[in-house]
């Protein structure tokens, strides 16, 4: 049913179009047949001007109503007595009148009324049948049509404004998706920088060593460390190279503190309980060495998580869980607040970066939503597989 009412929506001025011409069409018809004697030379070429500029409504409202209400009023001073017992040219003032409501420009729209309530009653004044009551009915009457093509048009207008601002608020929340989803992989590309970096400057360090300890003769063995050496610092030369481009486009980011842990938990949870959130933390399961960067991916998570039910949920509790598994940590943040909605923080950043994070990175699974019993809940499962490198 919607699709049809939005088809309906979209061809109604065509429609509308095509009625109009179809009215012309009738009146020169109805002049050509009439039994009424009227003057036929001169009505047929005026009786052009009884509807069909009404197609230029859009874009030259008033001008074309002007030129139906002087056409019909010029007919009826030619033609007084048989041009009333025409029934077509009545239909045109009828759509004169709805379009006069209809137009956007109050100034305009109660302009085009008036001509339209001229009109008819000059042509009545020119009927010599016609009484003072039959103008009054007449006036009721269009003033009725005009109310009705002005609550149209209002309807009509809101319809679009509403349309198009639901349609530029989906192009700027997919922007602001497009731009979480850029910004949460340049800071992973900075912190899995920060942890690769690491273990290449050890492997680097090691094979110097090794290289100092070979006997004199061991040459060969001395060119091929040698190497792995040069390669290794080519590596960390490449990858100082690009993290300096990410932290250019990304013009003022904060500066980094110590490197993020699951093992600096604590700091984190008191850091939110002095904000005023009440939070619980359950472990279960065994704790194990998490490769670095299923660590940086843990921690950024109940980070991003707890600062969104800080901002966002109101007044609530939190409970954070951590589950060791055989091959995955668990990883929930749930609350019993007002929510703070299906995309996140109030701008839809924070689960698009997160989602981003688990599933794209870390290979992992990441859910999100509503609690049945009241609140948020954020769970992310993070394979303990080494996070692919940048």
């Amino acid at each position: 049913m919607n699709r049809w009412a939005e088809r309906l929506r979209a061809y109604s001025p065509y429609v509308a179009d095509a009625l109009i011409i179809l009215l012309a069409i009738a009146i020169e018809v109805e002049i050509a047949v009439t039994k009424v004697h009227v003057h036929k030379l001169l009505l047929a070429p005026l009786a052009v001007f009884w509807a069909l500029p009404l197609l230029a409504r859009r874009r030259y409202p008033l001008l074309a109503l002007s030129a139906v209400a002087a056409s019909i009023a010029l007919a009826a001073t030619i033609d007084a007595g048989p041009f009333h017992r025409l029934n077509i040219p009545f239909f045109s003032a009828i759509a004169a009148a709805v379009i006069a409501g209809a137009i956007a420009d109050r100034r305009q729209a109660v302009i085009g009324g008036v001509l339209t309530f001229l009109t008819v009653a000059w042509v009545d004044y020119r009927d010599p049948h016609n009484h003072a009551s039959d103008l009054l009915w007449l006036l009721v009457v269009f003033a009725g049509l005009w109310v009705a093509g002005f609550l149209f048009g209002t309807r009509t207008r809101q319809t679009h404004e509403l349309r198009a601002r639901a349609e530029r608020a989906e192009r700027d929340r997919e922007q602001r998706a497009r731009e979480a989803v850029a910004e949460e992989r340049a800071r992973i590309a900075r912190e899995l920088h920060d942890v690769v970096a690491h273990y290449v400057s050890v492997m680097v360090v090691q094979t110097s060593a090794v290289r100092r300890l070979l006997r004199p003769e061991q040459e060969r063995e001395r060119e091929t460390l040698v190497g792995v050496e040069s390669v290794g610092r080519q590596a960390l030369t490449e990858m100082r190279r690009l993290i300096g481009i990410l932290r250019e486009q990304e013009a003022a980011g904060p500066a980094l503190g110590p490197a993020p842990s699951i093992e600096r938990i604590d700091d984190l949870i008191r850091q939110v309980r002095e904000a005023g959130l009440p939070v619980e933390v359950t472990v279960e399961g065994t704790p194990v060495a998490l490769p670095a960067g299923i660590d940086v991916s843990a921690y950024r998570i109940l980070q991003e998580a707890l600062t969104n039910t800080l901002k966002h949920a109101g007044p609530a509790h939190a409970e954070v869980r951590l589950r060791y598994g055989d091959d995955q940590l668990e990883v929930e943040v749930a609350d019993d607040g007002r929510g703070y909605g299906m995309n996140g923080n109030a701008d839809g950043h924070g689960l698009v970066g997160m989602r981003e994070r688990v599933v794209s990175v870390c290979r992992g699974e990441f859910e999100a939503g509503r609690r049945p019993e009241g609140g948020f809940s954020v769970r992310a499962r993070l394979p303990y597989a080494e996070v692919p490198s940048v």
